[in-house]
């Protein structure tokens, strides 16, 4: 059975945030923190995985995903940084 992950990461450096899913979190972390020459997560490293949420279907994951990206789900990760 696929398991999918959305994930949000935060950079103590910057005030930046990145909301994401993938199938394989690991792997997906190592590619922003270490492997990609280019885009937006480049600029920012190191991240830090400050929220996950599992999912059994990729669907799910997307829709999450989508959620955490409305004024909803930016008010939420606001918050997640305030705590920290």
């Amino acid at each position: 059975m696929d398991e999918f992950v959305v994930y949000i990461l935060y950079p103590k450096k910057f005030s930046k945030n990145y909301t994401g899913f993938t199938s394989n979190l690991v792997a997906r972390f190592n590619s922003h923190n270490l492997l990609e020459t280019k885009g937006y997560t480049l600029k920012f490293r190191p991240w830090k995985v400050i929220h996950v949420e599992f999912f059994d279907s990729k669907s799910k994951a997307m829709k999450s995903e989508k959620h955490l990206k409305t004024s909803i789900g930016r008010d939420f990760i606001q918050k997640l940084i305030t705590n920290r």
